[in-house]
């Protein structure tokens, strides 16, 4: 039976990659919608290919040959089987609050949804009897060792320690957007690049797995692994451990998550040659160098709205950063005084989150404001 599938960042690089995989297997998947940003060039590209019923761009641009829909309706779409949640940011929130409760089954690469808002799309999924497949690779990986498993004694998520894992630590506030954005191991979107670099992303994966996998803060942990082979690995009570190994590329975990639970042969992908591969080095990352991990391991153990206000705040700082407004310590500077001045709120409901979320980014930019005054 062919899947339909809906894809929300469809102009980002994991729309494009799983694009790639969809083309690779056309009696499997069929395109529904495609929902893309500012890009309406590349949207108007893939249309003419995928020929989408639906479509939804930023600009609110109407494209000749498909229906015009918001990104909530595309995200509950009757139509759709998957709905493939690929935007950036915390804009991925309320999408994929409408998916899961739509009884969706989410093919999830924005982890800033479960970041902010975890507990509530983690009930509606349970509500309405579907499924996260999460695309991630760490969290793919987890995913995968976990099947026909215990719960585990501890998970430990692998970081490949971004551009800056050898810099001296008094370098770090000179270093360029151009600098930051080249990382050693994957090809991604700007957002999550830096994110890497700073490794406050590893520290989202941290929340991410948390809610995903219902398992608690003090048993997840990071190690710095910069060949990005082993993508995670789970110890179970009796010692042993299983990792999930694969060269470092995201159409791998993207076609998991599409053909899930069948494993499905693609020549285009890479594979691993074990006799070439060598040393596999694990480390422990430096908390004083890169502070971001910490904060929000902080965030997600305090919970409430912490990590809503966080991801929020750091959307900010990463456009200000990529502009060259703020340097690269700034982030967690900054991102350590929104935390510290926030009002949290326990248990939040979604009002809650995005009420929080719209003041850290107001704040945010009233902090720099003032900062570049002085």
């Amino acid at each position: 039976m062919v899947q339909r599938i809906a894809i929300l960042g469809s102009t980002g690089s994991i729309g494009r990659q799983a694009l790639d995989i969809i083309s690779a297997f056309p009696e499997r998947w069929q395109v529904i919608a495609l929902a893309a940003g500012s890009n309406a060039k590349l949207l108007e590209e893939q249309i003419a290919i995928f020929k989408p019923t639906f479509v939804f761009n930023l600009g609110k641009r109407k494209i000749e040959g498909a229906q015009y829909i918001s990104l909530d309706e595309m995200a509950a779409l009757p139509e759709a089987d998957i709905v493939l949640v690929a935007l950036g940011g915390s804009s991925g929130l309320e999408p994929t609050l409408s998916a899961a409760r739509a009884g969706k089954v989410i093919a999830l690469a924005n982890k800033e949804s479960l970041v902010m808002a975890g507990e509530i799309i983690t009930s509606e999924v349970k509500r309405n009897s579907t499924e996260i497949r999460p695309i991630d690779s760490e969290h793919s990986a987890i995913w995968q060792c976990l099947k026909g498993e215990p719960p585990p004694r501890r998970i430990i998520l692998t970081a490949s320690g971004g551009p800056f894992l050898n810099y001296p630590l008094d370098e770090l506030d000179r270093v360029t957007p151009e600098e930051a954005l080249k990382h050693p191991s994957w090809k991604m979107g700007k957002k999550v690049t830096i994110d890497s670099a700073t490794m406050l992303n590893k520290g989202l994966e941290i929340i991410e797995a948390h809610h995903l996998f219902d398992i608690e803060y003090d048993k997840i942990e990071v190690l710095v692994h910069s060949q990005s082979i082993v993508h995670a690995i789970v110890e179970f009570a009796d010692g042993s451990a299983k990792a999930e190994l694969a060269f470092p590329d995201m159409r791998l975990p993207i076609q998991y998550a599409l053909s899930y639970p069948e494993r499905l042969e693609n020549k285009a992908l890479p594979q691993l040659d074990f006799s070439r591969l060598g040393e596999l080095s694990f480390r422990t990352p430096d908390l004083e160098k890169f502070p971001c991990l910490k904060l929000a391991r902080t965030a997600g153990e305090k919970g409430g709205t912490y990590p809503a206000a966080m991801v929020a705040a750091d959307d900010v700082l990463v456009d200000l950063f990529l502009k060259e407004t703020i340097s690269f310590t700034d982030i967690p500077r900054y991102l350590e005084e929104i935390l510290s001045s926030h009002r949290s709120v326990p248990s939040p409901e979604l009002g809650d989150i995005l009420e929080a979320a719209s003041w850290a980014k107001e704040k945010v930019k009233e902090m720099v404001k003032k900062c570049g005054s002085q």
